[in-house]
């Protein structure tokens, strides 16, 4: 239960996400489209091929794709009246499709029996890879590439996964809520990672 419960949250924030960049960098309906499904689905997709597991099995996702395709249109052609405070909500959006899918991501590698350092990979993978390549494919650069305070949430959570601390659904649910809101405690007072800049001599 709580796996099909992660793929869709995951799934319904990073579509919206997606078609979201897509509109601020003036795409067309079928790149707003095209944009919010990487976003959607590209993390999992790189994920499978690093643990192994059939490419195809992406495939096999209709009804999330329903989902994605959905809300990306309804995005689209009423984003004036729905997304009037998208700037002030938008990262509360990615935070949550960031959790969902770093769970579902380490609940993946757990069930193919993967040690802990490939249940963290899978979780980053999972959780942060779609918003990689979104970011990469409007041309921006990647929050994970910046001081800003994102990947490592999804890996905390994929270490906490993997060493039993939240094995049950409701302790999973309550995971979820944890990372998002870490993620967000991050945006909202500007935590920054170490960050140093090699002067030119």
């Amino acid at each position: 239960m709580a796996w099909d419960v992660f793929s869709f949250i995951g799934t319904a924030a990073f579509a919206i996400s997606g078609a979201i960049i897509a509109m601020e960098e003036e795409y067309d309906i079928f790149g707003v489209y095209i944009l919010g499904i990487v976003t959607a689905f590209g993390g999992g997709a790189v994920r499978n091929l690093l643990i192994g597991v059939p490419v195809s099995v992406l495939w096999d996702q209709q009804f999330l794709f329903i989902v994605a395709t959905v809300l990306i249109v309804t995005i689209f052609f009423f984003s004036r009246h729905l997304l009037t405070h998208w700037t002030r909500w938008g990262t509360y959006f990615d935070a949550v499709g960031l959790a969902a899918f770093a769970i579902q991501g380490a609940m993946l590698a757990i069930q193919l029996d993967m040690p802990l350092n490939a249940v963290i990979v899978a979780a980053v993978l999972t959780g942060a890879g779609g918003g990689v390549i979104r970011d990469l494919l409007a041309g921006r650069r990647p929050l994970v590439f910046q001081e800003e305070i994102y990947a490592i949430w999804a890996a905390l959570a994929g270490l906490l996964v993997g060493l039993g601390i939240f094995s049950g659904d409701w302790a999973l649910y309550l995971l979820l809520i944890f990372t998002a809101g870490l993620r967000i405690l991050s945006f909202i007072f500007h935590w920054k990672l170490p960050l140093r800049k090699i002067q030119p001599s």
